[in-house]
């Protein structure tokens, strides 16, 4: 540490509820220096609201490295900083990493002023597991691009918690159709904490359905929450995926035998999916 002086506030602003800012988040933004900000518009009508003017410095993912000499350069003189976003809590799926990291790396104090997090908030109200999961942010606006990454997380047991571009969103609720399953439990939130929030409960085929039937207006912001795979589910999709890996490479016998050591699974079941059997798979395994 250098012992400046200087302190990067890291501030959460409201998703849409100007009343869900605290106390502390204004009186931070008024009493600081500059606030660096991914775009001086937006925040400059909230400071407005708030009866506030403090100078505004734009700090977005493309200029983000270009902007850090001068915004360390103030902290370093014993200056004070507010970085925001758009809505919500800096740095999810929004810049100021680099300036985070820069800060630390130079010394500085770097202090979170908690508040909104449109993937917390639809987290809270989605009724699903929220002991584990995983934040997925945007997934890839390509249709294979995205298909391969849902199909890597369709084994995955936690919940999963997506943003989504509303003119994306039938398109992906489709995929996840496809690739988790239609059965998957999911919540899609949008608009949490405006006029029109609308949050919606069922499988993703229900949801999909919904979408494609008109009954979520484009326009606004969109959470997608999914339920995790189950256990035994997961644990197919992992030994179905190493089958098909290793089946490509070495003749069926063998394939089977690695598999087999590698994922645990039951050889006879092993030997069907590699035959192309239909049927219930199950039984007892063959030694």
């Amino acid at each position: 540490m250098t012992g400046s002086t200087g302190v990067l506030f890291v501030v959460a602003t409201p998703i849409g509820n100007l009343g869900d800012l605290g106390t502390r988040a204004r009186d931070t933004l008024a009493a600081v220096d500059a606030i660096a900000a991914e775009d001086t518009r937006r925040t400059g009508q909230l400071l407005s609201r708030l009866g506030l003017s403090v100078p505004l410095i734009s700090l977005h993912e493309h200029n983000e490295t270009a902007r850090l000499r001068p915004l360390l350069a103030r902290l370093a003189a014993g200056g004070s900083l507010a970085l925001v976003s758009d809505a919500g809590t800096p740095l999810i799926s929004d810049p100021g990493y680099l300036l985070v990291r820069a800060a630390l790396q130079a010394g500085h104090r770097v202090s979170p002023i908690p508040g909104a997090c449109a993937a917390i908030a639809a987290l809270s109200v989605a009724g699903l597991p929220t002991d584990r999961f995983i934040f997925e942010g945007f997934l890839p606006t390509r249709q294979a691009a995205r298909r391969a990454r849902l199909e890597t997380l369709a084994p995955e047991t936690r919940t999963l918690v997506f943003y989504e571009a509303i003119h994306r969103l039938a398109e992906t609720l489709a995929d996840l159709v496809t690739c988790l399953g239609a059965a998957r439990e999911a919540t899609l939130a949008r608009e949490l904490t405006k006029l029109h929030e609308q949050v919606l409960h069922g499988s993703l085929a229900e949801l999909a359905a919904a979408a494609g039937a008109g009954e979520v207006p484009v326009r606004g912001e969109c959470v997608l929450v999914v339920a995790g795979a189950a256990a035994v589910a997961a644990e197919e999709h992992e030994a179905r995926r190493v089958l098909a890996l290793v089946a490509a490479q070495l003749p069926p016998r063998e394939a089977v035998r690695l598999t087999a050591a590698i994922t645990g699974a039951r050889p006879n079941r092993l030997r069907r999916w590699v035959q192309g059997a239909p049927g219930d798979d199950r039984g007892t395994d063959e030694e």
